[in-house]
């Protein structure tokens, strides 16, 4: 691809080029990223990448935000609990997780501080907190979640449950017997189950005593 000499426009945004580097992470993998190759794929030097975005680490962020910023922010609608928002926001970063999965080892790793991440958080403590949730379940609710559903991404998109290895019956009788139920666990209702468990766990610590 001819490149434009740098500092002629060429049209670029962050927008843009956050744009760029999350199809071409999508394409060829977080291993294979770099500022040149991204460069190639909008055409330009890669010191037109530096103007909009400071560097790799930037870019990344950018990534990240970029997926974010695809999931729907909803309204709140009229009777909408905090368990609601908590399932919505679940939902959403799922399907974003699984639209472009070599991008989530970025979610679960780098802090997530986009406005798109932020908005997501704060309608989600707000319900918390005026439902009369203590500040110390609220708190520690985001890290819950994401907790699980970063872990529930890695292990689903990295290939590595769902294809449980044989298991000797002999050694392992409790989990041999449940190998057939723990193959596979990526489908949608399985997700559903999981998570009613973990915002079971939430509920449980709500309802209970508190120091």
């Amino acid at each position: 691809m001819v490149r434009r000499a740098q500092g002629t426009s060429a049209g670029l945004s962050r927008e843009r080029i956050a744009a760029a580097a999350v199809a071409l992470v999508d394409r060829d993998g977080l291993e294979r990223f770099g500022v040149r190759r991204l460069a190639d794929d909008l055409g330009v030097d890669p010191m037109s990448i530096y103007n909009h975005i400071k560097g790799k680490a930037a870019l990344l962020d950018a990534v990240s935000e970029a997926v974010l910023a695809e999931i729907p922010a909803e309204p709140g609608v009229v009777g909408e609990c905090w368990e609601d928002i908590a399932r919505r926001t679940a939902h959403g970063y799922r399907a974003a997780g699984c639209r472009h999965p070599h991008v989530v080892p970025l979610l679960a790793t780098r802090p997530q501080t986009s406005p798109a991440a932020l908005s997501a958080l704060e309608r989600l403590v707000t319900a918390m907190r005026e439902a009369g949730l203590p500040d110390e379940v609220v708190s520690d609710t985001p890290t819950v979640l994401f907790g699980f559903l970063n872990g529930y991404l890695l292990a689903v998109l990295g290939g590595g449950a769902p294809n449980v290895p044989e298991i000797d019956s002999a050694l392992h009788p409790t989990l041999a017997g449940l190998a057939s139920r723990m193959a596979g666990f990526g489908a949608s209702e399985d997700f559903d189950r999981m998570l009613d468990t973990v915002l079971a766990g939430i509920r449980s610590r709500a309802d209970g005593p508190h120091g």
